[in-house]
C-alpha cells in the first residue's frame, strides 16, 4: 500500500514544524505488526536528486529537520518504496508515480491513501483501492483488517 506524505501521514504546522497526523504513528505501527508493505508516492522538487533514493534522502533530511514529536518518523518502514517525480511533468496528479509503483508491485493489490480527492481519484482510475483520509464519519485511515482482507481477495 502507498501513501501521500504531507497532510496524510505528517502535518506541517503554521510555525513550519512537522509531526505525525493524529493516529498516523499508531497506524504505521499496526501495519508493521501485520507485515503490510508500505510506500510513499510524494511530490518533491525533481532538483533534489537524480534518483528516487537521492530525492528520498533529501526528503528525510527536510522532514527530520523540522520534526517535533517524541518518536521520529518511521522512515525504515518504507524501505526503498519512496517514489518521487523525476521531472516536473511527473508531479502528482500526473499518473506516472502510481504507474511506477504498480510496475514494481508484482501482482499485489494496491491501496493508496491521501488527503486529496484528486489524488485518490487518479489512483482509483489506475486500479488502486483509493482511500481519502480526513473525512468526517469515516475512520482516519483504512482499517488494517480491511487491508488484510483485500490482500486475500482474488484479483
Amino acid at each position: 500500500m502507498y501513501f501521500d506524505l504531507g497532510e496524510t501521514l505528517v502535518h506541517t504546522a503554521d510555525d513550519g514544524s512537522t509531526g505525525y497526523q493524529p493516529g498516523a504513528a499508531a497506524y504505521l505501527r499496526a501495519l508493521r505488526e501485520h507485515h503490510i508493505r508500505i510506500g510513499l508516492i510524494t511530490n518533491v522538487p525533481p532538483s533534489w536528486g537524480t534518483t528516487d533514493a537521492e530525492r528520498a534522502a533529501r526528503l528525510k533530511k527536510e522532514v527530520d529537520a523540522t520534526w517535533r514529536g517524541s518518536a521520529p518518523f518511521a522512515w525504515q518502514d518504507f524501505g526503498d518504496r519512496i517514489l518521487t517525480p523525476r521531472t516536473e511533468a511527473e508531479r502528482k496528479p500526473a499518473p506516472v508515480l502510481w504507474q511506477r509503483a504498480k510496475a514494481d508491485s508484482g501482482r499485489c493489490r494496491l491501496v493508496y491513501e491521501a488527503e486529496t480527492t484528486e489524488e485518490v481519484d487518479v489512483a482509483g482510475s489506475l486500479g488502486y483501492v483509493p482511500y481519502q483520509v480526513g473525512q468526517p464519519h469515516r475512520p482516519a485511515f483504512l482499517p488494517v483488517a480491511l487491508i488484510e482482507l483485500l490482500g486475500r481477495l482474488p484479483h
